[in-house]
């Protein structure tokens, strides 16, 4: 599933190629929207790689707006352990971590592959999307 503020929005899962951009969708959140629907979230599985068509840029409610220079980031979710709190971000090349909500509206990534089959627990768990119960 995506960030829990997308829960009442339609949905599909990325698949190689996906033409995204960022939106918000009017939930408290933004995310990715696929190119061919914008009232349709794309959730992403941690561990997917995406490239921006150009650097990415972020602006949350409290700061200015930032660049940065790289324009291919992993997904990951953060905070996993805080409930009701935005989990899904971007990792970039040098370690630096942007959350998914934080990006400017516009943006456009292609879904350039994504992550294995898991065959550990350990990895299982790395990939497994957190589940909010309300």
């Amino acid at each position: 599933m995506c960030d829990y503020s997308l829960q009442n929005v339609r949905s599909r899962p990325a698949q190689v190629g996906d033409r995204l951009t960022t939106r918000d969708f009017g939930t408290g959140t933004r995310g990715f929207a696929a190119q061919e629907d914008p009232t349709v979230a794309v959730c992403v599985l941690p561990g997917t790689e995406l490239a921006f068509d150009r650097k990415v840029e972020a602006a949350s409610y409290w700061s200015f707006r930032k660049s940065f220079w790289d324009s291919t980031a992993i997904f990951r979710q953060i905070h996993k352990d805080m409930p009701l709190r935005h989990h899904d971000a971007l990792e970039f090349p040098d370690g630096r971590q942007v959350l998914l909500t934080d990006l400017c509206q516009g943006q456009r990534a292609t879904v350039l592959q994504l992550p294995s089959a898991p065959v550990t627990e350990a990895e299982r768990e790395a990939q497994r999307r957190v589940a909010i119960v309300a």
